[in-house]
Parts: C-alpha cells; sequence; structure tokens
C-alpha cells in the first residue's frame, strides 16, 4: 500500500480532500464559474451581448496578436523537435516513460481534440466549400473552393492546433520532474517568481485563471457533443428531446465520464482511449473505401500541399482591407482562424497539465514530435475523408448537406448525418459516428476534470476521487443549465475571451524554455539532478 493509500485509509476521503484543497483556487475558480451561470440565467440578452462585443472587440483589435503568438509557438516547436534541446529528459536520466507510447498517443490525442474533431470533421470543409477564404480568392463550390476547403481545415486543425498545449506541457513537467515541482500551471513561472513563492499572488492568478479557461472549455465541448448527439437521435429516428430530455442526456454523458474519472488513468482514461482510437480508425477507414475514394485522394493531396506551402502566408493572413480598416476578408478570419487559435489557447492549461501528468520518462522531443507531428499526421487523413466525402456528395448531387444545414438553422451537428446516409450501410456508419462522439468525449472531459483537480489541489499528481468527481459533476450540471437556457454560446465566449490571456502564459514559458534550456543554468540543473533523487513519484497504475 502507498503512504497516499495509507493516509486516505487514516484519515478518510472526505479529510482527504479537504486537507488536499488549494481553497483560494477552488474557491474562486467556482464562485467565478457560478457566477457567470447566474448572470446568464438573470440577465441572459445583457450578458450575451456583454460578451459577444467583448469577443468582437478582441479580433478587430487584437486579432493580429493572436495569428503572430500561434505563429511564434509553432516555429519555437518546430525548433524543439529538431534542434539540440530535443534529448533534455523529463525525468531522472535513467528513468523509462510511464505508459508506452501506443497507450500515451491515444491519451494525449484523445485530451486534446477529440470530440471537436467528430464535431467539426463533416462540417467545416463544406462551409469553406459554399463560402471559401478570401485567401484562396476562388468562386464558390468550385474545384478551388474544394481544395481550398480542405487547406483551411488543415491549418485550423493541424501544426498550429497541437503547438500551443506542447508549449505549455514541456515546462510543467521538466519542472515537475526534475525539480519536483508541483503540476499546475503556475509551475510556468517558477523560475520567475522562485520556485518557493508559487503560493503568490502571481502564482494563484495564473492558476485562477486556468481553472476559469477549464471550466468554459469543457462544459461548451460537453454542450456541444450533447447537442450533436441529440441532434443525431433527432435526424435518424425523429425523436425530438425537449427540456427534461437534454438534461437526461447530459446527465449520461456525466455519469460515464464521471466513472472514467473515478477509475483514473490506468483503469478509466487509458481504456477508453484505446478504444475510441480504434473506432476512429475504423471509422476512418471505411469512410475513406466506401466513400469516393480517389476524389478524397486527389483533393487532399493538393490540399495537403498547399497547407504546407502556404502556411507561413496563411499564418500571418488577417485580410485587412487597403485602407487600414477591416473588410469582409478580416471577417473570415475572425469568425474562424482568430475564433480557434482563441480557443486552442483556452484549451492550452487543462490539456497541457494532462501532457505534462503523462510525459514522465519522455524527451523533450518526443513530447514534441508525439503531441504536434504526429497527432496532426493523424488529423489530417480524418478531415480529408470527412471534408472530402461532404464535398464530393454535394458537388455531385448525391446528398444535399448544405441544404439540410439550412434547412437545421445552419447547426452544424448535423453536417455527418446526411453524410453517412448517403454512403453503403450507412445507417452502420451513423451509429459508430454516435459512439464514437461519445467515447471521444468523455476522454476529453475526464482528462480536463483530472487537470482541475491537480489545478485545485495546488498540484497533486492524483487528486482524490471526491475533487475529480465534484467537478466532473459541476461539469455537467453547467452544461445542462447553459443548454436548456440557450446559453452554451454565451460559455463558449468566455473560453475565448481567457484565451487571450493565455497567449501572454504560452509566449511565457517559451521565453522560459529559452532561457532555462539554453543557458548555463541548464546545465548546472543537468549535473545537479543527476546526484539527486526528486522526492516526487510517478502515479502508480493502480490510480
Amino acid at each position: 500500500m502507498s503512504e497516499t493509500d495509507r493516509t486516505t485509509d487514516e484519515t478518510g476521503p472526505i479529510r482527504t480532500f479537504l486537507d488536499e484543497l488549494d481553497p483560494v483556487v477552488f474557491g474562486v475558480g467556482f464562485v467565478v464559474a457560478a457566477l457567470v451561470v447566474v448572470a446568464f440565467l438573470f440577465r441572459e440578452s445583457r450578458t450575451l451581448e456583454i460578451m459577444e462585443g467583448t469577443n468582437e472587440f478582441l479580433w478587430t483589435s487584437f486579432g493580429w496578436a493572436y495569428l503572430v503568438s500561434m505563429f511564434a509557438l509553432v516555429a519555437f516547436v518546430l525548433y524543439l523537435i529538431f534542434g539540440p534541446w530535443g534529448n533534455i529528459k523529463l525525468g531522472k536520466d535513467d528513468e523509462e516513460p510511464e505508459f508506452s507510447f501506443l497507450g500515451y498517443f491515444a491519451m494525449l490525442y484523445s485530451a486534446g481534440i477529440a470530440a471537436g474533431i467528430v464535431f467539426w470533421g463533416p462540417a467545416e470543409a463544406i462551409f469553406h466549400y459554399s463560402t471559401p477564404s478570401p485567401f484562396s480568392g476562388v468562386e464558390a463550390e468550385s474545384t478551388g473552393a474544394a481544395v481550398s476547403a480542405l487547406q483551411y481545415t488543415f491549418f485550423h486543425w493541424g501544426l498550429s492546433a497541437w503547438s500551443a498545449y506542447v508549449i505549455v506541457a514541456i515546462p510543467i513537467a521538466y519542472f515537475a520532474y526534475r525539480r519536483d515541482a508541483p503540476l499546475r500551471i503556475s509551475t510556468i513561472i517558477g523560475p520567475i517568481i522562485g520556485f518557493d513563492n508559487l503560493d503568490s499572488p502571481w502564482a494563484k492568478l495564473v492558476d485562477i485563471l486556468a481553472v476559469f479557461a477549464t471550466i468554459g472549455g469543457i462544459a461548451t465541448t460537453l454542450g456541444l457533443v450533447g447537442n450533436q448527439f441529440l441532434v443525431g437521435l433527432e435526424y435518424a429516428a425523429g425523436v425530438s428531446f425537449g427540456d427534461a430530455g437534454t438534461v437526461l442526456v447530459i446527465t449520461g454523458l456525466t455519469v460515464a465520464f464521471t466513472i472514467s474519472v473515478a477509475l483514473g488513468v490506468e483503469k478509466g482514461i487509458r481504456r477508453i482511449s484505446y478504444f475510441n482510437m480504434g473506432l476512429f480508425v475504423v471509422l476512418t477507414v471505411a469512410a475513406f473505401i466506401l466513400g469516393p475514394t480517389v476524389y478524397i485522394m486527389t483533393v487532399g493531396t493538393q490540399a495537403l500541399g498547399a497547407y504546407v506551402n502556404e502556411f507561413i502566408s496563411m499564418s500571418f493572413f488577417m485580410g485587412a482591407s487597403e485602407t487600414g480598416g477591416q473588410g469582409a476578408d478580416a471577417g473570415f478570419v475572425g469568425a474562424w482562424t482568430v475564433f480557434y487559435w482563441a480557443w486552442w489557447f483556452s484549451w492550452a492549461p487543462f490539456v497541457g497539465l494532462f501532457i505534462a501528468r503523462i510525459s514522465r520518462g519522455r524527451t523533450v522531443r518526443q513530447v514534441a514530435a508525439t503531441g504536434v507531428v504526429a497527432s496532426t499526421a493523424i488529423t489530417i487523413p480524418w478531415f480529408a475523408t470527412m471534408g472530402g466525402t461532404s464535398i464530393f456528395l454535394q458537388s455531385s448531387g448525391q446528398a444535399d448537406i448544405l441544404g439540410t444545414l439550412e434547412a437545421w438553422g445552419f447547426e452544424e451537428a448535423v453536417a455527418g448525418y446526411p453524410l453517412f446516409e448517403a454512403l453503403p450501410a450507412g445507417q452502420l456508419l451513423t451509429a459508430l459516428f454516435l459512439v464514437l462522439v461519445t467515447t471521444f468525449f468523455v476522454t476529453s472531459a475526464d482528462s480536463s476534470t483530472l487537470a482541475l483537480g491537480m489545478l485545485t489541489t495546488g498540484g497533486k499528481e492524483k487528486p482524490s476521487t471526491i475533487n475529480r468527481v465534484i467537478w466532473s459533476v459541476l461539469m455537467g450540471t453547467l452544461a445542462s443549465l447553459l443548454m436548456v437556457a440557450g446559453g452554451t454560446t454565451a460559455l463558449q465566449q468566455a473560453a475565448i475571451i481567457a484565451g487571450g490571456p493565455f497567449a501572454i502564459i504560452t509566449l511565457i514559458a517559451v521565453g522560459v524554455m529559452i532561457w532555462v534550456f539554453g543557458s548555463r543554468r541548464a546545465v548546472f540543473l543537468h549535473e545537479e539532478d543527476r546526484s539527486t533523487t526528486p522526492t516526487g513519484s510517478a502515479a502508480s497504475d493502480d490510480d
């Protein structure tokens, strides 16, 4: 029996939960989230107006900052992969990785984008096909628009989407496993304020912001996935759910990921990650074979080439008018690219922290290459297959996906169902798609609630079950209330707003890594690490 288990047995689970809690981070994060919900429930129009206005101000005034920041992160991640710092170990020099590569990648990928790629896979490319990016300058619903649609989808979900996560994860893992620092976001600024000062107001502010961003990110995802599940049932079976049905579905999803969280990383998160990665591959291959295979390969290859060749130009494209104002081009960039970059920044705290949690024993190069290059290599075939199939079915008249979207009020959640319906074995593929939506969501939700547990306990690798269950229930309750009240958009806006400050934190993380990895101080730390044994220990597989 481990020391942690003995402590739990002696003090009881409730006392363990109370003793491990960081009351400031937990309390402020909880209260702020509750106040946002209350404000929306009682002043819905005004709250939504404020959030929408704030977001419009951010992307029109600071959209350039999001683009420049994200490009800087991609460039730095590539340097970590190919540069001299890639061999730095996130742990003792002789320490082996805690998880096998397959298990590690499955958990990392499931936590990172997961439910989002299932949600947007069939939807985004068809939107860009109908209304192309001004960057491409092509005619709507043309062959050029098809290539451009996949190109921009790759851009939004490729290297850039993963870079922010890795940038947050690596310094946390390095300081946690080589310097015995706590597993929390404020550890990033440890070299600046001193590791003995991680209870200072600045550190608390960073962790509180991380909690708030995580709450917004995961509750919004739960709302989106719950909506996709409900739309699927209504589309396929004609079953319409009212408020009670919505709450019931969200409750069911909440119970699923609460069980996974309570089982821990080994018994819960890893096993479900294996399952949904396998199903993800099966569904991708099935759609590729049963769909327009030659078309997918042809258009997808052209789009990938354009993505690689024009990556830098796309990264800095703002679409400002010749007079210096914000024209229609900028509207596209704000609605899509800046939206996504802010979204990834808002998810960076909990995904980065989760990646750090499972990266003990790996090198900087392994984490960066797996988290960015390998994840992008898996993501692109999915979007090429789903997006290419959607466009082919629309252009050939085999399915009116754009018409279905219009009939459903341009609800993105419906896009996948007419797509799979038009393919052979459509009912089976639709059923598998619904299962994939659910299981991918579970792994995103339980990894984020584990991260919330670590954030609100001062960085414990294994927060108590009570802590994790509290956050799971809170996320489910929050999503249910907002969906019933029509407020998922409001919470999404809050998550995007939280992405701005985290763009700054990711840049600070880059600066910290340059300082520590590239200075003589790094050499000193490495020599000291070889002669000392960290007091922390890896979480057991029985968590």
